[in-house]
């Protein structure tokens, strides 16, 4: 989709909620993930794609597939490249590259379910999560890219989702 196309698709979303706020109150596509065997898990949306995931030998996967972490980082950097992208367009501002990575920290101990050597339960999510984006627009200064992308990952939903720790609740049903 052209920059013209996202920018005008940017400002038909904009009027829609300054007009009428509660609608952009809706429910996301589920993820469903579903066992293969093993360590081996499909995560399905509904519209027909998947993602396979798998975790490494070391811990009993065939490590030919992305982690379930991977995933999380993949879809806080691409959430987040993608904001920028819209916003960019949004803005009139023609990007020449962006790229934005994010990697992060983890105890492996927390997903083991072990203790610290004081008793204390290791966590088992990630311990820091840091994002590099690289950006290029010829033109704009580095200071309007700069507020660029901070207003974006301000506005990224994934990124948002580990900034904010997000209540997750959980709901389990036993088959017979």
């Amino acid at each position: 989709m052209a920059a013209e196309e996202i920018a005008a698709a940017w400002r038909r979303a904009e009027s829609v909620l300054q007009r009428r706020p509660e609608s952009g109150l809706h429910d996301d596509s589920t993820a469903t993930a579903r066992w293969d065997g093993g360590l081996r898990i499909a995560a399905s949306h509904a519209n027909g794609a998947q993602m396979l995931t798998d975790m490494p030998v070391e811990l009993g996967g065939t490590g030919d597939r992305v982690t379930p972490g991977w995933l999380l980082r993949a879809g806080v950097a691409s959430c987040t490249a993608t904001r920028i992208a819209m916003s960019a367009a949004a803005q009139g501002i023609a990007l020449r590259s962006l790229e934005v990575s994010t990697s992060s920290r983890s105890d492996l101990r927390g997903l083991l379910g072990m203790a610290d050597a004081d008793g204390a339960p290791v966590g088992a999510g990630p311990r820091d999560v840091e994002m590099r984006v690289r950006i290029a627009a010829p033109g704009v200064s580095d200071e309007r890219l700069r507020a660029l992308v901070e207003e974006s990952c301000r506005c990224s939903p994934m990124a948002c989702a580990l900034q904010d720790a997000v209540p997750l609740a959980l709901h389990i049903e036993l088959e017979p």
